[in-house]
């Protein structure tokens, strides 16, 4: 699908000026209606701000852009809009937006949305295509160079599309067809000769981003664009989510003289078994092209052994530490286990919420006290049950692939019931920390059991996955967790206590501080993560002392972005023109719980705003566990209000620690 088929002149705008992100938003909107795409056009608008509030669409590098797939669109659709002055979109590198496009989906069309956003990132990678676009006088201009560009950029798709249109609509003129079809082999093979004679190096990459979106074909199309300008051929797979596409082959993977792999969460690896890999952030890959090819070709790259394959696996090579490899894996759980803890929670907390408008008594059958309130906390309940059980699942999925998965759920599974010799469920529980260890242990002990069958017959390798990994792995982790789960039984139980005990004497405060600052100090980094999962994995425990742990780790991350917008609004001589200018997009996203967007502002001063945010935001959980406050539901910020406990005194302690972040920000910040 062409981007030149989906765009018309009557949907672009040249050379606009839009006030701010609502009002490019609207004018998006608008060229939409006036090109008569859309069947609704207020459903669709309020499609592309439900995905706004999920995060912003603007990818940075001056790009933006917003799609919806939504049954109000008649069919796959472009609008475009190019606003020279630049809008504030809430860019992650903080840079304005000038470059727009809205996509429409249609809800029946598949993942068309993913298809065309991962072409436009594609092609928006070359600066001086981009800089073209924004010097385009009219649109008939703007859809030529589009055109060219995509002519160029996928030349073998246009061929193959020549050859296809040739078939379905000439007929009686096969001489036609066999000469296009000649012609796109020959234009094969001397696309592939050109690549042989490329200097003698061919470099593959693999990139993937959490979300799947823009960053895994942003460093996609940097790698290919560095290596391109040195004359070096350079293959990108991208396992974006929408699938894997690009894929790298066997023969490819044995001919080339290393692999790059810049990603952010676990892609395939047995496959480069044997070869030299250069493992880095999906950032790296955006950022550093030039310096990860230089390792490759340098021989700096180390020689990867996958944990399969039958070499010893301390002489595994890889650029990870195993820090950032159990990082890596602890995070692939916890993104598969937050969607139960969020929609379990809100259930739960809405339950309690009808139970206070009712009168119901805060005792014990608090939450179920109508029917409406029981059916509520009944499904948030189910919702729950799963959490530790996905969580540790998808940890050991992480370190052993498939294998690993019944091994972790069934480890998960047994942690929340406590189940020890005396089968099926003991009397104390291990909870979160229990499926942490199932997770890590069943992905370890699959790992093992993989290593041994490999001296099995290859007559037998049929029978490994279906069979033996199951049976095999199912064995020991059960037995490792009938023998360690009365220990991190014991040890959830009194952790729980220890809590309990911290906010009877009042000393909860202490944490709610140190939970509060922890999401300060790299928003969004190690120690963030680390108290934002603490928090998460004890509202399983169900205990007040959970709650308010909870209401202390949200509140920590709300504040540095809140700091930071007030600060620029009221101490404006503090920052540069361009922070003033991008500084109001922060209270949208501190309200809304996205710490991130205070990190261009940590990035440029980090002496001096990580301090002022950590205290802010220290402040802000202290009071929150001073005032009692509570919070079920792991996410939401200022749209979780109404089920948050205490919620008047939580926006006081908001307040507070914000305007504390503002006032250290003052102090510390020079004038500029």
């Amino acid at each position: 699908m062409r981007i030149v088929d989906l765009l018309s002149p009557k949907a672009m705008q040249l050379g606009a000026h839009p006030a701010d992100k609502a009002a490019a938003i609207d004018a998006l909107v608008d060229l939409h209606e006036a090109a008569g795409n859309l069947v609704d056009k207020e459903k669709y608008k309020q499609a592309i701000l439900a995905r706004e509030e999920l995060g912003t669409t603007a990818v940075g590098e001056g790009i933006a852009i917003p799609h919806a797939k939504t049954d109000a669109t008649k069919h796959a659709a472009l609008a475009a809009m190019t606003a020279p002055d630049g809008v504030d979109y809430g860019a992650p590198d903080g840079q304005p937006s000038t470059l727009l496009f809205m996509i429409a989906a249609p809800d029946d069309g598949g993942e068309v949305h993913l298809e065309v956003l991962s072409r436009l990132m594609t092609i928006l990678m070359d600066i001086d295509f981009r800089k073209s676009l924004m010097e385009a006088a009219t649109p008939e201009e703007f859809l030529k160079l589009i055109d060219a560009k995509e002519n160029e950029r996928f030349a073998d798709e246009v061929k193959q599309d020549a050859v296809a249109d040739m078939e379905g609509n000439v007929e009686g003129t096969e001489y036609l067809i066999d000469e296009a079809k000649a012609e796109h082999r020959e234009h094969k093979v001397e696309k592939e000769e050109a690549q042989a004679q490329a200097e003698g190096y061919r470099i593959l990459a693999v990139t993937a981003c959490p979300t799947g979106i823009a960053h895994t074909y942003m460093a996609a199309e940097a790698l290919v664009n560095a290596a391109d300008a040195r004359g070096i051929a350079l293959k990108a797979e991208t396992n974006g989510s929408g699938g894997t596409k690009n894929k790298l082959t066997n023969a490819e993977i044995e001919a080339a003289d290393g692999i790059i792999v810049a990603a952010d969460k676990e892609v395939s690896m047995d496959r480069f078994d044997g070869k030299p890999v250069v493992i880095v952030k999906v950032a790296d890959g955006i950022n550093k092209p030039d310096e990860l090819i230089d390792r490759v070709l340098d021989g700096n790259a180390k020689i990867y052994h996958s944990a399969s394959s039958k070499r010893v696996e301390d002489e595994t090579g890889s650029d990870e530490s195993v820090g950032r490899k159990i990082y890596k894996h602890l995070m692939e759980g916890v993104s598969h286990m937050l969607p139960f803890v969020v929609s379990g929670g809100l259930f739960i907390a809405v339950a309690f919420l009808i139970d206070s408008i009712a009168g119901v008594p805060q005792d014990s059958s608090f939450g179920t006290g109508t029917p409406v309130s029981a059916w509520f906390k009944t499904i948030g309940g189910f919702a729950f049950s799963f959490m530790v059980p996905i969580l540790a699942a998808y940890i050991a999925k992480s370190i052993a692939d498939r294998p690993g998965l019944v091994v972790g759920f069934v480890g998960g599974f047994m942690a929340t019931l406590g189940s020890t010799f005396g089968l099926p469920g003991g009397d104390v529980p291990s909870g979160f920390l229990g499926g942490l260890l199932a997770g890590f242990a069943g992905g370890y002990m699959m790992l093992g059991i993989e290593k041994l069958c490999d001296k099995m017959p290859d007559s037998l390798a049929g029978i490994k996955q279906i069979l033996i990994y199951p049976l095999a792995g199912l064995a020991a982790i059960s037995l490792f967790m009938c023998l360690v789960g009365p220990i991190m039984g014991a040890i959830n139980t009194a952790m729980s206590d220890a809590l309990t005990w911290l906010a009877d004497n009042d000393y909860g405060i202490i944490l709610g501080i140190i939970l509060g600052a922890m999401m300060a100090i790299d928003m969004g980094g190690p120690f963030n993560k680390a108290a934002y999962v603490f928090g998460t994995g004890m509202l399983s425990l169900g205990t007040d002392a959970a709650y308010e742990i909870m209401a202390s780790v949200m509140i920590g991350g709300m504040v540095p972005p809140l700091a930071i917008a007030l600060s620029t609004t009221l101490f404006k001589n503090r920052w540069t023109e361009e922070e003033r200018k991008n500084g109001p997009v922060n209270y949208i996203m501190g309200l809304s719980f996205i710490t991130e967007g205070a990190i261009p502002y940590a990035a440029s001063d980090p002496l001096r705003v990580i301090p002022a945010c950590i205290i802010g935001s220290g402040v802000a959980g202290g009071l929150s566990w001073l005032f009692g406050c509570t919070l079920m539901a792991p996410h939401g910020g200022i749209f979780v209000v109404p089920v948050i406990g205490n919620a008047l005194m939580y926006l006081v302690a908001l307040a507070i620690g914000a305007v504390v972040g503002m006032l250290m920000l003052a102090i510390l910040k020079k004038k500029q």
